[in-house]
């Protein structure tokens, strides 16, 4: 099925994806990407919006577009606010995805940001205002690519969930995600059908974990070591990367897996981060999409900077989403877990299903160091040393957490996917009655 605009640089088709399931898609500026967008392009994106939800099937749209024909602008401006109402209909329902192969600029850019994820082909640009137009107002000179090319809209802003050599690969990453995505919110995420056996053991987890306390590893590869067949989405991985975010399956039942990232910043958290994070786990919920969390964490990222700019309110955004989410939540400590990150990291207080720790996680309100600085500030160094030593045989361990009911069982790594796959077989029936209200207010 297929609806062209008069100006003929915009479609609307029902196609299929690799899995053979439905999805609804607009392109918009096929014929001419540097054209101005119409206010007939607009409106075919709210009707392909429509027609997604009504046929409960996600949306796709590909954008090339500039800003409107100074002539036409008014009507494009009306037609952008229909398309941004129609697309936001879709929110939490079917899920939507926009594609940046073009320039998108002022109101389309601005429907980028409505949907669920978007994916950047290289060579891409979007920005609300343009360079001469940042440049008048600030007087700092910046070129399309510096101000918001597709390296800008990855590590930067954070717009792009994926980016994309070329348009093709970029369709190929669309079937990717959709393909561990329900069609919507009605139903369940399909099933992944795998060789790898569910009870595989994973004694190569326990070796990535340096000895050090302090050393750094890339928590993807503790995560590729336990999920099916090593397959992992990352999403947005140039941005707020002390967070990963992305998808995974385990024994065939895709999930969404949120991770500390040793590697950058220690693994704190920011206000990115949060921001991240918080709108991930969102999205997973939203979609019937159980949520595993790996934990290794020392705290929020401490600075005036950061509490400036609003780190408690950023850092409740992470908090609220794990503590509304209704779906499936399994939660593995695999080093440290301290302080506030502990709580806003999906712990058993914030309502997880089943909570694992392995042998080396440590959960406290901060590491032996701080804890002795704070309560033996007189103490000489030898002192120190030895209360240090004696605060983490006392209390940085998994077991004083598992006697208080915080953690559910102390597992060794080797049986990390395993008690994964298992609990998620437990949890596949969960339901949870929410109260009547038109929506919560989440901390934006």
């Amino acid at each position: 099925m297929t609806d062209t605009t008069e100006s003929g640089q915009t479609s609307l088709t029902t196609e299929y994806g690799s899995d053979g399931r439905r999805r609804v898609v607009v392109r918009v500026g096929l014929a001419a990407p540097d054209a101005p967008i119409r206010a007939t392009d607009a409106e075919l994106i709210a009707r392909g919006a429509r027609r997604a939800l009504d046929q409960s099937v996600p949306f796709v749209c590909e954008f090339a577009a500039n800003g409107p024909a100074a002539e036409d602008e008014l009507a494009v401006t009306f037609a952008i606010g229909e398309a941004a109402q129609a697309i936001t209909a879709c929110s939490g329902r079917v899920p939507t995805i926009g594609v940046l192969q073009g320039d998108a600029v002022a109101g389309p850019a601005l429907l980028l940001g409505l949907v669920d994820h978007v994916v950047v082909v290289d060579g891409s640009h979007a920005f609300v205002s343009g360079p001469a137009m940042v440049s008048e107002f600030t007087g700092v000179e910046f070129n399309r690519t510096e101000l918001g090319g597709s390296a800008a809209l990855t590590n930067q802003a954070g717009l792009a969930s994926l980016t994309a050599p070329t348009i093709e690969d970029a369709e190929l990453l669309i079937d990717d995600l959709l393909g561990v995505l329900p069609a919507s919110a009605d139903d369940p995420p399909p099933f992944i059908g795998t060789g790898d056996p569910a009870d595989r053991p994973t004694p190569e987890a326990a070796d990535i974990i340096p000895e050090s306390a302090t050393g750094a590893y890339d928590v993807r590869d503790v995560i590729t070591t336990v999920a099916d067949d090593g397959w992992f989405l990352e999403l947005r991985d140039r941005f707020a990367t002390n967070l990963v975010t992305g998808f995974a399956t385990f024994g065939g039942m895709p999930v969404g897996v949120v991770a500390n990232q040793p590697m950058s910043i220690a693994g704190t958290l920011d206000i990115p981060s949060s921001q991240k994070g918080g709108r991930f786990v969102a999205f997973c919920d939203a979609f019937n999409l159980p949520l595993v969390t790996f934990v290794d964490t020392s705290g929020f990222y401490p600075g005036k900077d950061l509490e400036w700019r609003g780190m408690i309110r950023y850092g409740a955004q992470l908090a609220f989403a794990y503590a509304r989410a209704t779906v499936p939540r399994i939660n593995v400590t695999l080093r440290k877990s301290y302080g506030g990150a502990y709580i806003v990291m999906d712990s058993k207080n914030m309502g997880n299903d089943f909570a694992f720790a392995w042998p080396s996680a440590e959960i406290a309100v901060m590491g032996a160091k701080g804890a002795v600085e704070i309560l033996h500030r007189r103490a000489d160094a030898d002192e120190r040393a030895q209360l240090e030593a004696e605060y983490e045989a006392r209390l940085l361990n998994p077991y004083i957490a598992a006697q208080r009911g915080t953690v559910d069982e102390v597992i060794a790594p080797e049986r990390t996917r395993s008690n994964i796959t298992d609990a998620l077989d437990l949890l596949a029936s969960k339901r949870e009655i929410t109260p009547r209200r038109r929506h919560d207010n989440t901390p934006l």
